[in-house]
């Protein structure tokens, strides 16, 4: 199948090169020059674990290309994509600008029937609104379908090659049949495609996304209601996880989530139901919970502190919103580390993958490290914010040397209680109570 991907930037990246793998001759479309030009030359502008072996093949074979030019990817296309941003507004609606430009585009240029996927997370009635951009000058049939992505960074690949489901929204038996080919070679092993109106399956994906960030936020609240009643959040979230109602995932306490899903898809449901004059409660109460979430540890570091950080030195471990990639949209990192740096303190820093991304944001406000060990040397404290697995299981001992106090503030309960209470650190953590050396 001939397909057209319009946008390279996460989405469109790995909807391109997976489809591409599953034998289809792509054509990735972007107006970024100087990016197209570094996809040309094999240089991936995001990481994404297992994306360049897959990358790599099947441009090496042909079936991946990029190009700058819109009528020149589109050119005999079956399907075309669209992976384009929708960055929230003030009031939290989601900027259809760039979607609806690119679809009154397709209008003039269109030469043959196509369908048209609005890939990207997009409100109630957006297929409605494109399709009638491209129907105002298009001289040929089409038709528009939802066709939301659940893919997970740092497991988008796997996600995307063996969907729990795909959900396509639309009102078309051509464009059913369509999408029933294109997605026949992912779906083998009986894992559903599910068909439902164009309306319903914008909704689904605003649905999905604020459940898991409900979820989330209110094993949050239950951490820190522990905190007040002395009970251990990770022995909670072991004892609600087993019920197969609830299940295990999301239920991990922390100082909130961030990316550029959950904050986005909230916000916008949120101005989706005021919009309809519906007040979504909820919805709010999530928002305000992980906004105060994400500054869990200050006022912890700060009475350590004596309510001073002036020439203090802070280490912190994690820069990416969540481990195995370099996102830092909406990560906690950042709004603590200007607060760090607001309050007079220095701050060295490591994270695997997303250095680069952070430095192109702090510049020299901050110390990069080549290492985590190296951002501990003669730091007064450590912070972590991300869940990288290598923060997991480090040398205590080598820490405790490095460190001028043996203390640490961990955003994501990384470490067990009775390990640190023998290694002697003071040790603050979400929803577990404090260890402090005897």
């Amino acid at each position: 199948m001939k397909i057209a991907v319009v946008g390279t930037g996460y989405v469109g990246l790995v909807t391109g090169t997976c489809f591409a793998e599953t034998g289809n001759q792509v054509t990735c479309v972007d107006i970024d020059v100087k990016k197209v030009e570094r996809l040309q030359k094999g240089e991936i502008p995001i990481y994404e674990p297992g994306l360049d072996v897959l990358f790599d093949r099947n441009v090496a074979e042909g079936r991946l290309v990029f190009t700058t030019n819109l009528a020149e990817g589109i050119k005999d296309a079956e399907v075309i994509f669209l992976a384009l941003p929708t960055p929230p507004g003030e009031d939290g609606s989601a900027d259809l600008k760039y979607i609806l430009k690119v679809a009154d585009d397709l209008g003039h240029i269109m030469e043959q029937y196509a369908v048209i996927i609005d890939k990207s997370t997009v409100p109630v009635g957006t297929a409605e609104k494109v399709h009638a951009a491209i129907a105002a000058n298009a001289t040929v049939e089409f038709d528009v379908v939802s066709n939301p992505e659940f893919l997970r960074e740092g497991v988008a690949v796997e996600d995307f090659m063996k969907p729990d489901r795909v959900v396509v929204g639309t009102s078309s038996e051509k464009a059913k049949k369509v999408m029933e080919k294109l997605y026949a070679p992912l779906v083998r092993q009986g894992n559903p495609v599910i068909f439902m109106d164009e309306r319903s399956a914008e909704m689904t994906k605003y649905a999905a996304n604020s459940f898991l960030a409900m979820k989330i936020t209110f094993m949050n609240e239950i951490a820190n209601l522990c905190e007040k009643v002395g009970a251990n959040v990770d022995d909670i979230r072991r004892g609600i996880g087993t019920d197969s109602r609830i299940g295990k995932r999301f239920l991990f306490a922390g100082i909130g989530y961030g990316g550029s899903c959950f904050p986005k898809d909230v916000q916008a449901l949120a101005k989706t139901s005021k919009d309809y004059d519906y007040d979504f409660r909820i919805l709010q109460s999530v928002m305000d919970v992980n906004d105060d979430q994400k500054k869990k540890l200050l006022p912890m570091v700060d009475n350590y502190f004596g309510g001073s950080l002036k020439d203090k030195t802070i280490a912190v471990w994690g820069l990416a919103f969540k481990p195995y990639t370099d996102d830092i949209r909406e990560a906690p990192a950042l709004e603590n580390i200007q607060a760090l740096l607001a309050g007079g303190a220095r701050v060295t820093v490591y994270d695997p993958e997303a250095m680069t991304n952070v430095k192109n944001i702090l510049g020299d406000k901050v110390t990069f490290c080549h290492t985590p060990y190296a951002a501990l040397d003669d730091a007064d404290a450590l912070m972590i914010f991300t869940e990288w697995p290598q923060f997991r299981t480090p040398e205590f001992e080598k820490m405790g040397k490095l460190l001028k106090n043996k203390v640490v503030f961990d955003g994501r309960n990384l470490y067990e209680l009775e390990t640190m209470r023998e290694m002697g650190y003071t040790y603050f953590s979400i929803g577990r109570e404090k260890v402090v050396p005897a």
